[in-house]
């Protein structure tokens, strides 16, 4: 009867949280999306596939080193985080000093938990070599304007009104999220809110 509680224990479903759950559904909608209805299958589909595999319950393939570390909850080993960062030894104060600490400093007890043995997930160093470099987006989005077909836009110009209408979209998406920032409803960066300016625009 132990070993069958410990199984149960040991599956990721026990560990699914209602995030994860909600971010799975959206995941598989978009799937379905790109695949059953064919609606943008070249931005829909990796978007889909990318958040089942980062919302997988306990398989940490989107956490860095650091994040593995901290999901972790050794307590000697905040311990030392938190010294470095001179705040106290625990999970939501050393996530606190991190965001406000310098990227040389975050670098540095990136560092330091793989030293002690943590390793980022695959999607983790993907988002490093691939997103974070930019270059990813960059050949993405060349790709999908280089397969553009202009024909109905030079068969009827009046259609560039809605191209300008989705560059306003940007706009206003950006400064509609650096309002709900202001409100304090909903935290964003500029940088982060420029990042959904940019998708919703898309």
């Amino acid at each position: 009867m132990e070993s069958l509680n410990a199984l149960i224990q040991g599956m990721g479903l026990m560990h699914l949280g209602a995030g994860q759950a909600i971010m799975l559904l959206v995941s598989l909608l978009l799937l379905w999306l790109a695949i059953a209805k064919k609606f943008e299958p070249l931005l829909l589909l990796p978007i889909g596939f990318g958040g089942l595999l980062s919302n997988i319950p306990e398989a940490g393939m989107a956490l860095t080193a650091l994040e593995s570390l901290l999901a972790h909850h050794d307590a000697g080993q905040l311990a030392v985080i938190a010294a470095k960062l001179n705040c106290a030894p625990d999970v939501h104060a050393i996530k606190e000093a991190l965001a406000l600490a310098l990227p040389s400093v975050q670098g540095q007890m990136e560092s330091l938990a793989v030293d002690m043995g943590y390793t980022p997930g695959v999607l983790a160093l993907f988002y490093k070599v691939a997103i974070g470099s930019g270059v990813a987006p960059l050949v993405i989005f060349m790709g999908v304007g280089a397969m553009t077909d202009f024909g109905p836009l030079l068969a009827n110009p009046r259609t560039l009104l809605l191209g300008a209408a989705a560059q306003f979209g940007i706009f206003a998406t950006v400064l509609g999220a650096l309002t709900l920032n202001y409100f304090g409803l909903i935290s964003f960066t500029l940088p982060q809110a420029a990042a959904i300016g940019i998708i919703g625009g898309a």
